[in-house]
C-alpha cells in the first residue's frame, strides 16, 4: 500500500510518495533479448532492435527509463496546470538523452515542455517548478545508493 502526503507549491497540493514508501517491479527473462517487467498487473516489454540482435518487441531500459522520467514530469505538468484551470489537452513533453562517458552511461538529458501560450512570466515560471518537482527528476539531482544483491538458487 502506497501512502500519499501532500507538498504545497504556490498553495496548491501535488500528491507525492511518502518519504519511506517502497517500489518494486520484478523483472524476468522472457525470449531472445526480451525480458518482461510486471508491477501491480502491468506488463511492459523491453527488448533490443533487430541491428542489435532483439526483436525490437519493446522500448531499450534506457528508452523506457526516458519514458519513465517523462511520465513523471507529465504528470506534475498536468497537476499543475488543472489546479488553475489550464488546458492540458496540447501539452507535449519530449526527453532525450546523449550517451557518452566512460563508463558509457546518459550524459546530457534534455526534457521539453510543449505547452499552449501561458499567460505570464509567474505561471511559466511555476510550471518549471512543477516539472522540476517530479520524483524522477529529483532522483537524477540527489542519486540514490543502488545495491546489487546475487541470489543463487538451490536446486534438488
Amino acid at each position: 500500500m502506497m501512502h500519499l502526503e501532500f507538498q504545497s507549491l504556490r498553495g496548491h497540493a501535488i500528491a507525492l510518495p511518502a518519504m519511506g514508501s517502497s517500489m518494486e517491479v520484478r523483472i524476468q527473462h522472457s525470449v531472445g533479448k526480451q525480458s518482461i517487467a510486471t508491477v501491480r498487473g502491468h506488463r511492459i516489454v523491453c527488448d533490443q532492435p533487430r541491428e542489435q540482435g532483439g526483436e525490437d518487441g519493446g522500448m531499450t531500459p534506457p528508452e523506457l527509463w526516458l519514458a519513465g522520467l517523462g511520465g513523471c514530469a507529465m504528470h506534475y505538468a498536468v497537476e499543475y496546470l488543472r489546479a488553475r484551470h489550464l488546458p492540458v489537452e496540447d501539452l507535449d513533453i519530449r526527453v532525450s538523452a546523449e550517451k557518452g562517458g566512460g563508463p558509457a552511461r546518459l550524459v546530457d538529458i534534455t526534457v521539453d515542455v510543449e505547452v499552449p501560450a501561458l499567460n505570464d512570466d509567474r505561471t511559466r515560471a511555476g510550471l518549471l517548478r512543477a516539472v522540476e518537482t517530479c520524483l524522477l527528476h529529483r532522483t537524477l539531482n540527489n542519486p540514490p545508493r543502488v545495491k546489487v544483491n546475487l541470489t543463487e538458487l538451490v536446486t534438488h
